[in-house]
C-alpha cells in the first residue's frame, strides 16, 4: 500500500470498511465538552480535470479522509465569477490566458465540510506547480504543467467563506451537522 500525503498507510482501517462503533472524532458536539469547528473549503476541478476524466480520481481521495461533502455542481463558469475569484491575479501577464483556460469547458465545483478540512486539502493537492508537487498528491500523480494543475482547493478559511459564496447559493449547500445526517446506511 502506497504512503505518501494522503495518509493512506496510515490510517488503513479508517479508509475502507464500517467504522467501528463510539462518536466520531470528525463531528461536533451538540453540547458540553470541547467542540469541533466546523470549517468548509471550495475544491474544484478545472476544465482539464474534467476533460481529462479525472473527477472520479479526485472525489475519493476527500471521502476517504472522511470530509463531508455539503455542495457540488458541474457548470461552465461564468466570467464575472472567475473575474472576481482570482482577483489578486488581474495584474499578473498571464490572467487573460487563466481565464481564457478557465472557460474553455466545464468546473466541477465542490464544497467539503470537516474541521481543518481548508489546510487538509491544500496538502492533499499539492504544489500548484506540478514540478514541484509531491507524488501521492492530486497534482503530482495527474497534473502535467503549472497551468494545467487539475485542480483549486481555498488557501485560507477566509479565502474559503468568498469563495464558496461566490460559487454556490446557500440553498444549494447541504447542512450536514445535523446529526440525522450523520448516520450511515451502512453502521453496524
Amino acid at each position: 500500500m502506497r504512503g505518501g500525503v494522503l495518509g493512506r498507510a496510515a490510517l488503513p482501517g479508517q479508509l475502507s470498511g464500517p467504522r467501528a462503533p463510539g462518536p466520531s472524532l470528525l463531528t461536533r458536539p451538540n453540547s458540553g465538552g470541547s467542540s469541533w469547528t466546523r470549517e468548509r473549503t471550495l475544491v474544484a476541478v478545472k476544465p482539464d480535470g474534467v476533460q481529462w476524466r479525472l473527477v472520479g480520481n479526485v472525489i475519493p481521495c476527500f471521502e476517504r479522509r472522511g470530509f463531508k461533502l455539503v455542495g457540488m455542481k458541474m457548470l461552465q463558469a461564468p466570467e464575472r465569477v472567475l473575474v472576481e475569484h482570482y482577483h489578486d491575479l488581474q495584474r499578473k501577464p498571464f490572467y487573460p490566458a487563466l481565464i481564457s483556460y478557465m472557460t474553455s469547458g466545464p468546473v466541477v465545483a465542490m464544497v467539503w465540510e470537516d474541521p481543518n478540512v481548508v489546510c487538509s486539502s491544500r496538502t492533499m493537492i499539492g504544489h500548484t506547480d506540478s514540478a514541484k508537487a509531491a507524488p501521492g498528491t492530486i497534482r503530482g500523480d495527474f497534473s502535467v504543467h503549472i497551468s494545467r494543475n487539475i485542480i483549486h482547493a481555498s488557501d485560507s478559511v477566509e479565502e474559503a467563506r468568498r469563495e464558496i459564496q461566490l460559487w454556490f447559493q446557500s440553498s444549494e449547500l447541504v447542512d450536514r451537522a445535523d446529526k440525522n445526517h450523520e448516520s450511515s446506511i451502512y453502521a453496524a
